[in-house]
């Protein structure tokens, strides 16, 4: 199943090592099926707040793209990034092709307490 490793990235000045950091990132996830889908692009917010950019990149499966991060390729480059730009960055699972949002509604409901 699809995994996704999601950045959200707070503005910072432009920097050496943040152009070094996007120069090699690409070469740190191929190794693993990774692929860019969202990469400086503008987004546009609809409700909330989303100050900063957003970074997608898909993985063929969560265990590739865990493998990703843990690799040394990665954690190479990692502070290039971490010491300019603030962010949270997560990896997360996408849902099977078919997936039926009704069933976690259903579940839900199961669990609320009777009245």
């Amino acid at each position: 199943m699809t995994a996704y490793a999601i950045a959200h990235l707070q503005d910072a000045a432009p920097h050496p090592e943040i152009a070094e950091y996007i120069e090699r990132i690409a070469g740190t996830f191929e190794p693993f099926g990774g692929r860019f889908l969202v990469h400086a692009t503008q987004h546009e917010v609809k409700e909330g707040r989303w100050p900063g950019h957003v970074v997608v990149i898909g993985f063929p499966g969560i265990d590739q793209a865990r493998a990703w991060w843990d690799s040394p390729a990665y954690q190479e480059i990692a502070p290039l990034r971490a010491r300019h730009i603030e962010g949270d960055i997560l990896l997360v699972e996408g849902v099977p092709v078919g997936y039926d949002p009704t069933s976690t509604a259903r579940a839900m409901r199961d669990a609320l307490p009777a009245d």
